[in-house]
């Protein structure tokens, strides 16, 4: 479809900014997750609720898909013999896998792709070590260069029996958002996580979850509402401004997905409104079901999105939900997988249909981000009165901020 493309090669992003002051960034969490404020906007009609009452909005029967990726403290500092303090920022798996599940229990020895800290100060050829009494006993952990110019890190530690996700909790802080511009505090452990998560692999929160307690989701349960879990792992490109005048070449980070076999069992049968908790769920959902056009058309066999892909297969003629995930049913079966795993860059924008979501619950985002246009996406130009509204009432914005109901 290149007059969609064309059409948002000339996005003018001046048109998604608006005047965010640092005041009404959210520094801290709230005492209690679920005391929130909460923007309903249902098809025109906006109210001012608070965040627990969340059950009395949601459509009737309504499914809420929950990302429960866990953030890893990748935040790790070493400190060499000169003084000089090193941040080691991990990003991304390398060796000996990619994937994020099978790289957490890596042990012995790992390689990632990560940010460097104070890299002027860190030579190719110097080694960092830091030591840990553990109840394992002492750990000595190993940091190098395994590629200088691409930023590989090689980990080592001396007891094959720990897995690195353990070890990474022993050295690592959390990773709060540039944005927050504090050092992570212990409050920011748990904080900073949601009640649900489970799969360790992201550096940024899936935040719209944050407001979620045990007590909302049993109760949403008792209200004929049924939930469902799926993975994306948050990568720090999540918080990357848009630089490029074409909004098109903004280089999207590409971030890891999995998906149960029994969440897709679901979606080939339901017919129920599907409410997306996060940005990152409505990624993974409409993420997957153009990998069900793409089995559906037989142009791939390799669950791969890269960011303009809806746009150039086009919206005339598509599958319903049911078909495109039973396709995906279909190549489970065939390659006998239990679950579904692959990566995402997809880029939603203006001109974006959405084909699975419904509605979405989500925090109130950076102006000129990406995820701003996601909204822009879901609700045209009523995005501009939503945050009109949420700026003239106080609400506070960004990760730790408060929290929105989009019911286009």
């Amino acid at each position: 479809m290149p007059d969609l493309l064309e059409k948002a090669s000339k996005i003018n992003l001046q048109e998604y900014k608006y005047q965010l002051k640092e005041e009404r960034i959210a520094k801290f969490p709230l005492a209690e997750r679920d005391q929130a404020k909460l923007l309903l906007y249902q098809k025109g009609e906006i109210q001012h609720q608070r965040f627990f009452e969340i059950n009395e909005f949601l459509p009737e029967n309504s499914t809420l898909f929950f990302n429960n990726t866990k953030v890893i403290p990748a935040r790790i500092h070493f400190q060499k013999q000169t003084g000089a303090t090193i941040e080691i920022f991990l990003l991304s798996a390398v060796l000996p896998t990619t994937e994020i599940a099978e790289a957490m229990l890596v042990k012995g020895k790992c390689v990632w792709h990560c940010m460097v800290g104070n890299r002027k100060r860190w030579k190719t050829d110097d080694i960092l070590v830091r030591f840990f009494d553990t109840k394992y006993g002492k750990i000595k952990v190993i940091a190098s260069y395994a590629d200088f110019e691409k930023n590989h890190i090689q980990f080592e530690w001396d007891n094959l029996s720990v897995p690195f996700v353990e070890i990474v909790e022993m050295m690592g802080t959390t990773p709060l958002p540039p944005y927050l511009n504090r050092k992570a505090t212990e409050e920011d452990k748990p904080r900073y996580q949601t009640v649900y998560s489970k799969n360790e692999g992201a550096v940024a929160a899936p935040t719209a979850g944050l407001h979620f307690t045990d007590k909302i989701i049993e109760k949403l349960k008792t209200q004929s509402h049924h939930m469902e879990y799926l993975t994306l792992h948050v990568g720090a490109g999540t918080f990357q401004p848009i630089k490029s005048e074409n909004v098109l070449e903004h280089p999207m980070h590409c971030e890891q997905i999995q998906i149960e076999k029994s969440t897709i069992e679901f979606l080939t049968q339901t017919k129920q409104p599907i409410i997306a908790v996060g940005t990152t769920s409505v990624r993974s959902l409409e993420s997957a079901y153009w990998f069900g056009v793409q089995l559906i058309n037989n142009v791939a066999d390799k669950f791969h999105i890269h960011k303009l892909l809806p746009y150039e297969t086009g919206f005339e003629n598509l599958p319903d939900i049911q078909t495109a995930f039973k396709a995906i049913l279909d190549y489970l079966n065939r390659k006998n997988l239990n679950t579904l795993y692959g990566d995402t860059e997809i880029f939603i924008f203006p001109g974006y249909q959405f084909q699975v979501i419904n509605g979405l619950i989500t925090n109130f985002h950076q102006p000129e981000s990406t995820l701003m246009l996601l909204i822009a996406a879901l609700l045209g130009d009523e995005w501009k009165r939503v945050y009109t509204e949420a700026l003239n009432n106080d609400y506070r914005f960004l990760s730790y901020g408060d929290s929105s109901l989009l019911i286009p």
